[in-house]
Order: C-alpha cells, then sequence, then structure tokens
C-alpha cells in the first residue's frame, strides 16, 4: 500500500499537533507530541480506511502534498496487504461469493480477509491475492 499522507499542523493554542488525512475528507486527530500524533494517526487511518471498506466505497488514491507540515502514515504489514487486497478486489468488478468460490472459503468468511482488525494469515491473503490474478510481494528495508 502506498501510504497516505497526514497534515501535522501545529496546534499553537493548546500545544502538540492536529493530524487529518486530505485524501478522505473527514478525521481528525491530535497528539501532544510528534510520536503520539503519529501514533494517533495510525488508528485515525485504520479507522477510517475500515469505514470505506464497511460501506464498500473505492478507497481515494493517496495525493501528492508538498510541505514540511505533511508527512507519510504507514500502516502495518498485514494491515497494507489488507487495504491492497481490498482495492484489487474492488477493481476486479468480482461478486464477493465467485471471489470465495475462487479462493475456495465460504462467502462470510471474505469479510475477514478485509478486515483490518482482523488477524488473518498471509498465506490466505496470498491466495486471495492469486484468485484475483496479482501476486503478493514482501520487501525488506533499513529502518530510516
Amino acid at each position: 500500500m502506498e501510504n497516505y499522507l497526514a497534515l501535522f499542523k501545529p496546534d499553537l493554542d493548546a500545544g502538540g499537533f492536529v493530524v487529518t488525512f486530505p485524501d478522505f475528507g473527514y478525521g481528525v486527530t491530535q497528539g501532544e507530541s510528534v510520536e503520539e500524533a503519529m501514533e494517533l494517526a495510525q488508528d485515525l487511518l485504520a479507522l477510517t480506511i475500515a469505514d470505506f471498506i464497511r460501506a464498500g466505497k473505492p478507497l481515494p488514491a493517496p495525493g501528492r502534498y508538498r510541505g514540511g507540515n505533511y508527512r507519510p502514515v504507514p500502516l502495518p504489514a498485514l494491515q497494507s496487504a489488507k487495504v491492497d487486497l481490498y482495492s484489487a478486489f474492488q477493481t476486479s468488478g468480482l461478486k464477493k461469493a465467485e471471489f470465495a468460490r475462487r479462493i475456495g472459503i465460504p462467502k462470510t468468511h471474505i469479510e475477514r480477509l478485509f478486515s483490518l482488525r482482523h488477524h488473518s494469515r498471509f498465506d490466505q491473503i496470498e491466495a486471495a491475492f492469486r484468485a484475483l490474478g496479482k501476486r503478493l510481494i514482501i520487501q525488506v528495508r533499513d529502518a530510516a
């Protein structure tokens, strides 16, 4: 998943940072430090994406914003894979029943594959990508 950028705006009155995601148009959080604001931004991003998934809406493409107040907000690897899986499913045109049949799971389990709170196994996510004609690749990079 390509990271969404969050706007970390210093709160001159209360201190800390107010964080919003311009790509989604709603949702706000606040943290006293950059680290706390980033942690809360990750939670907000996961909740906002989960809202889109529950509603069956396509996710907005991450925008390109400039300025020192914009920061990329990464999600954990499993959540990122689920976001990419949901987006690939949305563009596939498949119905959930056909998708479940291709993977070999009950239709009722499809929602678990998309749920950012459910701890799906990577082999299940990998099988779901294969059913969409995609391949899951995991990369390891040096920490910044």
